[in-house]
């Protein structure tokens, strides 16, 4: 879960960047957002979020 809230957080702060540098149009993120509501509610979702999961245990294992 936390790992999912932080995915989440950082994808709002990417978006909020984009939007305020010119770069993403507010019909592109919306697009974007449906996209994202639609692809959980599909059988790609398990592996999406393995996936994610498998990328943050990784990134979590790392000490400088």
């Amino acid at each position: 879960m936390a790992v999912s809230i932080s995915v989440v957080l950082l994808l709002l702060i990417l978006a909020v960047i984009f939007l305020r540098n010119g770069g993403l149009k507010v019909s592109h993120a919306l697009v974007c957002g449906l996209l994202g509501f639609f692809l959980a509610s599909t059988s790609l979702a398990p592996t999406i979020y393995n996936g994610v999961h498998a990328t943050a245990d990784v990134v979590s294992s790392l000490h400088p």
